[in-house]
């Protein structure tokens, strides 16, 4: 261990040796107060009683790899800075200025210190934390937590992503530190292979709801979505439900209605408004919830290219330190399950092309987050800028769009082409929809395939409101107008859950 010396014995300087870990055997404080100086001999800390530093400091056996200068006095950590820096150049210097230093021992100090320490501006952070917007937003959600009688259940959207999990735990982390029992819970489904290695990895304990249960609510004594805005719309959550807290980082469409929300569309991630809240409540953010805050900013902002924002980036260094880096290589590396591979051969073998648009009918699902690592896959193609991928599960039709380099947004185009007919939305690259097969009884020709009645109906929804933008995706497309092929920049991370249906 490297050795350390520590210069003063006052509150300061205790706070930091009480910070310093157990093992004093290379520790050394330099203080003139002979009854501070016994109470640390109590405590096993070798002291020297000395007035003047240099002579003390130049009689250290072993020349310390740190040294920390706080007494309560400027002018002596003016001095013993100085001194130190003198006599221990290759030394880490941290000096604390104390109260009332002057300007002209502020410039000193900053000369020879590595890091300098200003009371003054530390009390004007800690204001700055607490004060204006972000300050009263900060109180008034520990204030709706505390307001919870019991039982609070932090809701993410259907079949959630690394960002929607890594937020409702960090969510659920401030609540119990106000006083709630907590459940995290998510309705549908966490297939993806990445997602599964997530959770696992991290032994984050989720509660699967079942929408077939009318009771399961009831154990409840509040509700709090993230990742998305509104009960019942991409959560099963009853329509009518009172909700106390909502904190997403998607636009929504309609009005959000909650006892406290917080949307901020300027970020990338919803983990990323989390990070926020523990700082500015001065909470050291765990490792396994650093660990999955990181992963939930990186893919939603697919590795810091797409709609990120400098607060994403922020986040992302001061969790860096408290992650366990180990842990997310395991969960980028998962093994890739036979339906997948299976699903994104389907989509090459079915793939139709109208211009730089791809669209591809899978058939018959047994795991629907294949079919975003499929629209992944085929975007890598030679000259397409847009995919769309769906499948049949269950009685319902899922779809995975993605795009890079062309002038559309791909959430928006989804909504137009199919809200009207089941729920769709996400972001300008990235998007989704599920539309229930009932909606197509009305189509005539009986004799049709299921793969041909979806294909139809699908395929000519999405590519008329292509047309309808009057963007460049399409090229010459079966006749009609013919557009240049341009692109627009969108792009999308794997492991990502196709979510925005507001």
């Amino acid at each position: 261990m490297p050795s350390r010396l520590v210069v003063g014995a006052g509150s300061t300087a205790r706070a930091i040796l009480d910070g310093i870990s157990g093992d004093h055997d290379r520790l050394h404080v330099l203080t003139a107060d002979e009854h501070r100086a016994e109470t640390l001999r109590e405590d096993g800390i070798s002291v020297t009683v000395t007035e003047t530093y240099r002579d003390a400091m130049a009689d250290l056996a072993v020349e310390p790899a740190t040294v920390v200068v706080a007494t309560a006095e400027p002018a002596a950590n003016v001095t013993a800075a100085e001194v130190a820096s003198a006599a221990f150049p290759d030394a880490y210097l941290l000096c604390y200025a104390g109260y009332d230093a002057t300007e002209a021992q502020l410039l000193r100090l900053r000369a020879v210190a590595d890091r300098l320490i200003e009371p003054e501006a530390v009390v004007r952070d800690h204001l700055s934390q607490s004060i204006g917007s972000a300050g009263t937003r900060t109180r008034q959600l520990q204030q709706v937590l505390r307001d919870i009688d019991d039982h609070l259940a932090v809701v993410t959207h259907d079949n959630p992503d690394p960002d929607a999990i890594a937020s409702a735990v960090a969510l659920g982390e401030l609540a119990a530190r106000a006083g709630c029992e907590v459940s995290l819970c998510y309705y549908g489904d966490i297939s993806h292979q990445e997602n599964r290695a997530f959770v696992n990895l991290l032994e984050y304990d989720l509660v699967n709801l079942d929408p077939e249960d009318d009771d399961a609510l009831d154990a409840y004594d509040g509700f709090a979505l993230v990742d998305h805005s509104r009960p019942g719309v991409n959560d099963q959550l009853p329509e009518e439900l009172p909700i106390d807290i909502v904190i997403d980082h998607h636009p929504p469409r309609l009005p959000v209605e909650a006892r406290y929300v917080d949307l901020r569309s300027g970020v990338g991630a919803t983990s990323t408004l989390l990070v926020d809240y523990f700082r500015r409540l001065d909470i050291e953010v765990p490792e396994s919830i650093a660990t999955g805050l990181l992963f939930g900013i990186r893919v939603d902002t697919k590795d810091f290219r797409r709609e990120v924002s400098p607060e994403d980036f922020e986040a992302a260094a001061e969790l860096v330190s408290r992650a366990d880096m180990g842990a997310l290589q395991r969960i980028e590396d998962p093994s890739v399950s036979g339906e997948t591979l299976a699903v994104v051969g389907r989509a090459i073998t079915n793939r139709r092309e109208e211009g730089s648009v791809l669209l591809s009918c899978v058939g018959q699902l047994s795991d629907r987050d294949a079919l975003a690592q499929a629209a992944d896959q085929l975007l890598d193609l030679e000259g397409i800028h847009a995919t769309m991928v769906y499948g049949v599960l269950d009685g319902t039709i899922y779809i995975s769009a993605r795009a890079r380099g062309a002038d559309i947004d791909l959430g928006e185009a989804l909504r137009d082409a199919f809200g009207q007919i089941g729920s769709a939305g996400g972001h300008a690259d990235m998007a989704g929809a599920q539309i229930t097969l009932g909606v197509l009884d009305s189509v005539d020709d009986r004799e049709e395939s299921l793969h041909s009645i979806v294909s139809s109906v699908v395929n000519d929804r999405f590519l008329d409101v292509v047309q309808s933008r009057s963007h460049r995706l399409l090229g010459r497309m079966n006749g009609r107008t013919e557009y240049a092929t341009d692109g627009y920049s969108e792009l999308t991370g794997p492991g990502s859950d196709e979510h925005d249906t507001a």
